[in-house]
């Protein structure tokens, strides 16, 4: 039997909420303008919402596990309250010297939820604001749409297949 389920892979900081740096305090999570509609729109369309994260902070000491368990449930709770459901969120929490399978441009964490989902990759999308997002989404086997002001999707070392400015532009890449 193959897998029928699609799936929207988002990047979290700097995709779907503001990006702070090592984020610690979960007063900080804040969701990008647009997001919201985006993926509700997305979700209506038959897409599952799927997160997949480096968050290196914790390996490398700039964060505590305690204070990135804060910050991923404030962050989990502001999609959940907008009505968002989250299909899954995957973290790798390894530093880029650990040679983890997880760490984009690595795809880890896409194949475990591929797996765990029963999500068809290949009519899957990947949104991500760095290079690492979207080679990990073009390895995968998913479209790749590279988030981001001021940027074509040829901007990095890795050429994704579009690019938005904003959540707005979303919808025409949801299909």
């Amino acid at each position: 039997m193959s897998a029928t389920r699609r799936a929207i892979f988002c990047d979290r900081d700097g995709t779907l909420i503001r990006d702070l740096g090592y984020l610690r305090d979960p007063a900080g999570v804040e969701i990008l303008p647009g997001a919201v509609t985006a993926l509700s729109e997305g979700i209506r369309r038959g897409f599952s919402v799927v997160v997949v994260s480096n968050q290196s902070g914790v390996a490398r000491g700039l964060i505590s596990l305690s204070e990135f368990q804060a910050v991923d449930r404030a962050f989990r709770q502001a999609f959940a309250a907008e009505g968002i459901p989250l299909a899954g969120v995957y973290y790798c929490l390894h530093g880029p010297a650990d040679q983890c399978a997880c760490r984009k441009p690595r795809t880890g964490m896409i194949d475990e939820a591929v797996r765990e989902l029963d999500i068809d990759v290949g009519r899957s999308i990947l949104f991500g604001d760095k290079d690492s997002d979207i080679a990990a989404g073009r390895a995968a086997g998913c479209r790749t749409v590279l988030f981001g002001a001021d940027r074509g999707p040829d901007a990095g070392a890795v050429r994704a297949d579009a690019c938005i400015q904003s959540w707005d532009a979303a919808q025409q890449v949801l299909v």
